[in-house]
């Protein structure tokens, strides 16, 4: 695509009011891509030359919709109150489908120059399962051109689902044996029976709603410990001394482990199951584990799914980092499981981890992002990597700024315990017991 110049399937933005939350001087304009992706383009006055290239978190289940996007550009607003530009795409299906949306990412940051021009610096911001489409994106499409530039200088994961499909989705599928062993109700006995790696059948009719409702019957998650049955606290107490889930994630957990398993295995893994409960053995005792479903994954399916999704490491520019310590989605563990995958990639010394004392997971405080931008930025400009320490104390420097309420909460010196600690290890096709 021609600098300046649209290719011949793609049309330009539209100006469009900018969502709420934005500031008034700042400009927007809505594009729909020749993929079906809408994207969302952002400039402030004056900008920086700068330009923040989002990766949405998720994965939305539905068709590409311009409000989730539009929702991504309030929440991070701080980018552009920053003074960056920021592209942001929906990607053009939904589902957990990480090179697809990889894909659209990149169109996004292309329209952008073709449309508005070359930055002079290009960060690429992943959120959530977004951080896992970050990753692969700059693992994709990160290479140097026959200039020598790179199309984006560095990267930023925020509260990153950073284990891949064969790691990250483990607890899920934990979950969803422990709660069936203790609740049975997922499915009920009167409901037509399967295997709970399907996430749920097609056609199926349960509804959100409804399943929350089942899982505060069995448990009583949704009322005060205190107006609990004791058979309601002790099958919550059995399931999340089990699979390590927080109290308040728990619904959130099981719902991913259904619909976003039914997408996985009804549209991603050609209905072939690409989980593994065989071998596990769940905090509970022998009654527990002796009702808990066994499945062995499908080589294929499992393959399918992490070639997809698994990062690789090989990402060529300055990686940081950034994750709450009690993050009830996306559990820090995972940090250690991407850092493993970092130095198997020779990749190492490219990745600074921030790490912070929240408990929250889609939005920490405007002080923190804000110094790890700069950071990042000048790690790229200066060539020198950032120190946790050295962040937190440019944090300090900047809250009174940004949001001094909430204000920083870096904790330098924490490094995060290995995955297996929190979701255990079991055999995998085609990887190391």
């Amino acid at each position: 695509m021609a600098i300046g110049s649209l290719g011949a399937q793609e049309t330009r933005a539209v100006p469009t009011p900018c969502p709420d939350g934005i500031a008034a001087a700042v400009q927007c304009s809505l594009g729909k891509d020749s993929a079906g992706a809408f994207y969302w383009i952002a400039m402030p006055a004056p900008w920086n030359k700068r330009l923040v290239v989002h990766a949405h978190g998720g994965p939305d289940l539905g068709a590409p919709d311009a409000k989730g996007s539009a929702d991504d550009l309030t929440r991070w607003n701080i980018w552009t109150r920053m003074g960056f530009a920021v592209v942001a795409s929906t990607y053009h299906q939904g589902g957990v489908a990480v090179r697809s949306a990889a894909e659209d990412v990149e169109r996004s940051r292309q329209l952008f120059v073709a449309q508005v021009g070359v930055p002079e610096r290009t960060i690429l911001h992943g959120q959530s399962w977004g951080a896992g489409v970050a990753a692969r994106t700059a693992e994709l499409f990160g290479a140097r051109n026959a200039q020598g530039h790179v199309p984006y200088d560095a990267v930023l994961l925020t509260s990153g689902v950073l284990g891949g499909a064969s790691l990250s989705y483990d607890f899920r599928m934990d979950l969803r044996v422990v709660y069936q062993a203790v609740c049975g109700d997922h499915p009920r006995a009167d409901e037509p029976q399967y295997p709970l790696w399907q996430g749920l059948p097609v056609g199926a009719k349960l509804t959100r709603v409804q399943l929350a409702d089942r899982v505060d019957a069995c448990t009583g998650v949704r009322k005060p410990a205190a107006a609990r049955s004791p058979e309601q606290a002790q099958h919550l107490a059995t399931i999340l001394a089990a699979v390590k889930v927080p109290e308040r994630t728990l619904i959130a957990h099981l719902n991913w482990g259904t619909w976003h398993f039914q997408d996985i295995v009804t549209k991603r893994t050609h209905g072939a199951n690409p989980f593994t409960t065989t071998g596990v053995t769940y905090a509970g005792g022998a009654d527990l584990n002796g009702k808990v479903a066994r499945y062995v994954a499908d080589s294929v399916a499992f393959a399918t799914l992490s070639a997809d999704a698994d990062p690789t490491g090989g990402i060529p520019v300055p990686v940081l980092t950034m994750h709450a310590i009690d993050d009830p989605t996306a559990f820090v563990e995972l940090e250690s499981t991407f850092r493993h995958t970092m130095e198997r990639a020779g990749r190492a010394k490219t990745l600074v981890q921030l790490f912070t004392q929240d408990s929250e997971h889609s939005y920490l405080s405007d002080a923190q992002y804000v110094s790890a931008m700069r950071a990042l930025l000048a790690w790229v400009e200066q060539g020198t990597a950032p120190t946790p320490r050295a962040v937190a104390a440019s944090c300090a420097r900047v809250e009174s700024t940004y949001d001094p309420a909430k204000g920083c909460r870096f904790v330098p010196s924490y490094a995060p315990a290995p995955l297996s600690s929190r979701v255990p290890n079991r055999a995998k096709p085609g990887m190391p017991k």
